[in-house]
């Protein structure tokens, strides 16, 4: 009997959830409700005519790898790239790989620079134009330590006299002399 009576208690509670329930639904709360629902439904059978199940193993290995949150950064990268440029600096990027495209291809169907490329690969020429610029830096360092020199003819005799200079001018003319063969 006791049963009995909490069971109608039970049922009682519900009859009065179920009252409160319908006192409080307002017709715009249903239209409302009944539309989500329905969203819903279209929303869970597109996703299974999409095939995304199949998806789910691989995303499932994304997550667990971690290569998700990596594809999510590199996003948010590119993203942060695309918000930053504006159309001036596109503007100028364009400008600035179309002259280094047509610079690419001028040098490209030059024949001399192409040699020239083929000369500068060679070890000995690399290592001519290295001791070059040593020089250069040194002698401009050496220069400067230098009193200012006095001019004149006298000055002029010195520097002819001196075994230096006479090489120089010696490979200079050597130099020269190579380049008219060629």
């Amino acid at each position: 009997m006791n049963d009995a009576i909490q069971g109608d208690g039970a049922a009682a509670e519900i009859e009065r959830l179920v009252a409160s329930a319908q006192d409080a639904l307002t017709d715009d709360m249903v239209t409302r409700l009944s539309a989500t629902v329905g969203d819903g439904l279209d929303l869970l059978d597109r996703v299974n005519r999409s095939g995304i199940a199949r998806a789910l193993p691989a995303i499932a290995q994304l997550v667990e790898n971690g290569d998700l949150d990596r594809l999510v950064s590199l996003a948010r990268l590119f993203a942060s790239i695309e918000d930053s440029l504006s159309d001036d600096i596109v503007s100028r990027l364009a400008t600035v790989w179309a002259g280094t495209a047509a610079l690419v291809d001028k040098l490209g169907r030059n024949e001399g620079f192409v040699k020239l490329i083929d000369i500068l690969g060679r070890e000995e020429v690399q290592r001519a134009l290295i001791d070059l610029a040593e020089s250069a830096c040194a002698a401009r360092t050496e220069a400067a330590a230098l009193p200012a020199p006095k001019g004149g003819l006298g000055g002029l005799w010195q520097l002819a006299k001196d075994p230096g200079t006479q090489g120089a001018l010696r490979f200079v003319a050597l130099v020269s002399r190579q380049s008219r063969k060629r």
